[in-house]
């Protein structure tokens, strides 16, 4: 535990060079989709690829954040569930901070929870 917070590692463990992150953002989304996790933390160069794949997965939410003001907003008006962050676009200090600011941000619900039914709306009608 760390922050109050239980970390499942489901990353790489290789040091240097490319790994294939659809294989990462799969297996985020759906320890996410599984209940076996609540939210989830992705990582490559600009986080645009991993954005991309988990958001193929109906009930996932990724967004890409490079800054304090998008990774609070992205939790506390669209109830995101996955952050994705860049490795070359941001430094280590900040990727610690975004993630700090994600995690302890709730969900503000309200007029943007109408919004996210409406998401969900959208995705049981293109997934059927």
């Amino acid at each position: 535990m760390e922050n109050n917070f239980e970390i499942i590692d489901l990353g790489t463990d290789k040091n240097n060079g490319s790994v294939d992150y659809p294989v990462y953002a799969e297996k985020v989304s759906e320890a996410i989709l599984k209940k076996q996790a609540n939210l989830g933390v992705l990582c490559c160069g600009t986080g645009i690829g991993m954005s991309i794949v988990a958001n193929k997965f109906p009930g996932i939410r990724a967004a890409v954040c490079e800054s304090e003001f998008c990774a609070e907003m992205s939790r506390r008006h669209n109830d995101a569930n996955v952050l994705c962050l860049g490795s070359r676009v941001i430094e280590e200090s900040t990727a610690i901070k975004l993630v700090q600011i994600f995690v302890n941000t709730p969900f503000e619900k309200g007029r943007h929870e109408k919004r996210i039914n409406l998401i969900h709306k959208i995705e049981s009608t293109l997934f059927k």
